[in-house]
């Protein structure tokens, strides 16, 4: 990867400076700003995004996008009428006829909410990718330019509003090695794929990859699905469109399917199976055991299907005694799959007793030294082993967590069961 230090600016003619220019910022340190007019008093929206026209060596600001909602006009604030850029405030001149005009979207324009905020970077050749959590920006001689993108955890932290917590250092790549393929990919309501990378596959996540391999062409697909070991493919395979999974699965050799259907759990493998052609159904379900395959025919057949037979046992669970810092270096140190940390349950090491949970932002917030246990929210929504898929779902749909807890009589912890393996399923069985 190559990186541009942040005190670099490219020499840019242009006006003379804001009267306060932020000479290095990042735009989630902007996004939902106060826009005001002369006075913070006299505010007329925040800002929803900002737009950039490309250019040679950076693309330039070009103008503040505020979306009011509720049906009213959006505005559109040229750049030349920003006067300052305050910690609490854009301030900007008065607008002509008392309101800016309307967002009219142009050939070339880049908006970076909509863009490139959670985008993914692919590099075709070196079959690798990022994404982009934040874009770093710079002030030349009244011109505010894009210089970076920044696919560091801290960049994930700060586009959450948590950058107090940062970790390590950024990591920026310099707009320089990453350019959209073709100027005619960005539009109003059109993603930007981006070109350039030096991260491995293997470290973004599932749904982001997925994502990548949804955007590119069928070749592509299979190059950069073929690249990856056989855990990411299950990952990308599972939270990929069925679409594309029927693509993907075409395509795989008979021992290259056996690996990657030997990652996915029971519900991700009947939800795979259940949007694939008859024909190639059968053929994944002969790469499987027999009581694998068995419990999948149950599931495909629409019997009713127990949480004993949906479970995962992918989960973080600890002792009431472990500290917030003690489970965060665990986590860390796993690299675990952000899915399987959405909560960790805190139970009692012997009889794995289920006695409260805590949530990751809660985890994150936490001082280090912080027991779970005065952490934890108690008693836990949970799911009996017995319950069926459809009351699985009205757990789901009254409490809306990401993940239930799986116990038995005793209400000790037998594992966890993901809102997107229940709901997906029901999903697809209503489609078909």
């Amino acid at each position: 990867m190559s990186t541009v230090p942040t005190n670099h600016a490219p020499k840019t003619p242009g006006p003379p400076p804001t009267s306060k220019d932020p000479l290095s910022t990042y735009f989630s340190e902007l996004l939902k700003r106060p826009i005001c007019v002369g006075k913070i008093k006299d505010r007329i929206g925040r800002l929803s995004d900002l737009v950039f026209r490309f250019g040679d060596p950076y693309p330039e600001a070009v103008g503040i996008y505020i979306e009011h909602g509720w049906g009213k006009p959006t505005e559109f604030v040229p750049w030349e009428k920003v006067g300052r850029i305050e910690d609490d405030a854009i301030f900007v001149a008065p607008p002509e006829g008392g309101r800016y005009p309307p967002f009219v979207d142009q050939p070339g324009w880049l908006l970076l909410n909509e863009h490139l905020m959670g985008r993914t970077i692919l590099d075709m050749d070196g079959r690798r990718i990022e994404v982009v959590n934040d874009v770093h920006l710079l002030a030349s001689k009244g011109h505010l330019l894009l210089v970076h993108v920044d696919v560091s955890f801290n960049g994930f932290l700060r586009k959450w509003g948590l950058g107090h917590l940062f970790r390590g250092k950024d990591r920026l790549i310099s707009w320089r090695y990453v350019q959209p393929l073709s100027l005619e990919d960005v539009g109003a309501s059109d993603s930007v794929s981006l070109s350039i990378t030096r991260r491995q596959l293997q470290e973004l996540p599932g749904e982001d990859l997925a994502d990548a391999l949804e955007q590119v062409s069928r070749e592509e697909q299979q190059a950069i699905f073929s690249a990856l070991d056989s855990e990411k493919a299950a990952e990308a395979l599972v939270e990929a469109e069925p679409r594309a999974q029927r693509q993907l699965i075409a395509n795989l050799r008979r021992e290259r399917a056996r690996t990657i259907l030997s990652e996915m759990s029971v519900p991700q493998l009947a939800d795979l199976l259940s949007v694939l052609p008859h024909e190639d159904q059968s053929k994944m379900l002969g790469l499987l055991s027999a009581a694998e395959a068995e419990r999948i025919k149950t599931i495909l057949s629409e019997r009713e299907v127990t949480a004993g037979t949906l479970l995962s046992t992918d989960y973080v669970a600890v002792p009431k005694e472990t500290t917030a810092g003690q489970v965060l270096r665990e986590i860390r140190e796993a690299r675990r799959e952000h899915g399987a940390i959405s909560y960790v349950y805190v139970i009692q090491s012997e009889t794995k007793l289920l006695l409260g949970v805590v949530d990751l932002r809660d985890l994150v917030l936490a001082a280090d030294g912080t027991p779970l246990a005065e952490l934890m929210a108690s008693p836990v929504v949970a799911a009996e082993v017995d319950d069926v898929r459809e009351d699985l779902a009205e757990l789901f749909a009254k409490y809306h967590f990401r993940m239930l807890p799986v116990v038995d009589a005793h209400d000790c912890l037998l594992g966890v069961i993901r809102y997107k393996d229940i709901m997906s399923g029901l999903l697809t069985r209503a489609k078909g």
